[in-house]
């Protein structure tokens, strides 16, 4: 792979967190859209601890995770293009799915915390090195 005066190779970092961007966004969609048809076939399964204000019936949720999963891992199979939309639809995703998973602490608190932590870490690499991996 030639490179002309102007162009800068792409950092093995840059690569590397989007990559990891990608993937684990794949990863976190598939386990919303895992915990959306639990909460839908099981209403049994998540047991409610603490009362919050953002409570929804279980079958509620299940469709909230379910949708919600199913676009985070597509959004994830398109961050590895490098596109700028794609990025953008990354970053607001994972957002989205962060405040989701904020929303669902009562259920399944451990794990919430884990997924946000995670959308953290995507929204950090698809907006810290996402255009050094965009540059060819």
């Amino acid at each position: 792979m030639s490179t002309s005066t102007n162009e800068k190779p792409r950092s093995a970092l840059a690569v590397g967190s989007i990559v990891f961007a990608g993937v684990a966004m794949v990863m976190i969609g598939a386990f919303h859209a895992l915990q959306g048809l639990v909460a839908l076939f099981n209403d049994d399964f998540y047991v409610v601890g603490q009362k919050w204000i953002f409570e929804f019936d279980l079958t509620t949720w299940g469709w909230i995770h379910l949708i919600l999963g199913i676009g985070v891992a597509v959004a994830g199979f398109f961050v590895f293009n490098g596109a700028v939309w794609a990025r953008a639809v990354g970053i607001a995703v994972a957002a989205l799915s962060a405040v989701v998973n904020f929303m669902w602490l009562p259920y399944y608190p451990i794990w919430s915390l884990i997924i946000i932590a995670l959308d953290v870490l995507v929204i950090w690499a698809l907006s810290v090195h996402g255009r050094d991996f965009a540059r060819s």
